[in-house]
């Protein structure tokens, strides 16, 4: 049983959508995705807090001038996911853009690590849960630590994206979809929650 985050606060999750999407397709595949509104209402009521905003970085996939079946597949899958994230309630969704040279991403993480400190600074927040499994992140983290000891900060992954750097600074809330999570060593920072996928993702 996870134990409930302590005091009411002003609480903001930041999460990288990419990693996110990608997370889920990889548990989940083509055929199913994740219901972003239940699964954050099952998030808040496992860890007993209530985010007051959302804040969902990320960018749609390019789409090829010839799709394969498996790309067509994905792309509708990936409009599914992120519609519903746009319809959550509180949620504020940044775009970024692909390059079209390279098809990367452009702007998303650097407007994620830019608002997660600004924000800090501006003191919006006294409370932030940042859900990616992406160890860049951590230097941001820091400077939050660094410069605002007294902000509560907290991580969240789901079990296939762990950033398992992060455990050992910081509070973190692994997910898990199965009746086990994929970490063999008991690490102290880290709690693991387990969820219903049947109730929590839809037919794509």
């Amino acid at each position: 049983m996870v134990e409930a985050i302590e005091g009411e606060m002003k609480t903001y999750l930041f999460i990288d959508g990419t990693n996110l999407y990608a997370a889920q397709y990889e548990l989940f595949g083509p055929q199913r995705y994740l219901d972003f509104s239940k699964f954050i209402k099952e998030v808040e009521g496992k860890i007993k807090v209530r985010f007051d905003k959302i804040y969902f970085y990320a960018s749609y996939s390019p789409k090829s001038k010839k799709p394969t079946k498996k790309e067509k597949l994905y792309l509708k899958n990936e409009a599914l996911f992120y519609g519903s994230v746009k319809g959550t309630k509180n949620t504020i969704f940044f775009y970024g853009y692909r390059s079209k040279r390279s098809g990367k991403e452009k702007e998303v993480d650097v407007k994620l690590t830019a608002d997660l400190i600004s924000f800090a600074f501006l003191n919006k927040y006294e409370r932030a849960f940042l859900f990616t499994g992406d160890a860049d992140f951590l230097q941001a983290l820091f400077v939050i630590k660094k410069f605002h000891s007294r902000k509560k900060i907290y991580l969240l992954c789901l079990e296939n994206k762990l950033m398992y750097q992060g455990i050992f600074y910081f509070k973190t809330f692994a997910i898990s979809f199965g009746k086990r999570l994929a970490v063999k060593r008991k690490l102290r920072n880290l709690k693991k929650l387990f969820m219903n996928e049947r109730k929590l993702t839809r037919e794509a």
